[in-house]
């Protein structure tokens, strides 16, 4: 016969989420997440988060293609751009110019200068 079991509480609301980042960014992460969960409205810039990644734009394509949670050949399909050169511009092996980085930022819904 199965016996009745108390099942504990589960704030619906909440989540709990583990992440492992390097030991110098979790002071500005932590106060990321209080001004979030405080409802304050300021965005932050990836520079201001990660200021090691201030001239490598290609970091902002993979991090802004990820929030818009895209694949490469999605992305692609988007934009007009091959899906290799979208692989070359993540890696830094293809510059980015200006007409590029307006398409990709308004597939990102991204500034198109922050991929300059």
């Amino acid at each position: 016969m199965p016996v009745a079991t108390k099942k504990p509480h589960i704030d619906e609301d909440m989540i709990t989420l583990r992440l492992r980042v390097h030991r110098s960014n979790a002071p500005r992460i932590k106060e990321y997440v209080q001004a979030v969960e405080a409802g304050d409205e300021r965005t932050y810039t990836i520079a201001e988060v990660f200021p090691e990644y201030v001239g490598k734009e290609q970091v902002a394509i993979r991090a802004y293609r990820y929030r818009e949670n895209l694949t490469q050949r999605q992305l692609a399909e988007l934009t007009g751009i091959p899906q290799r050169h979208i692989s070359e511009m993540e890696t830094g092996k293809r510059t980015i110019g200006k007409e590029l980085a307006k398409r990709l930022g308004k597939a990102l819904n991204a500034d198109y200068k922050v991929f300059l």
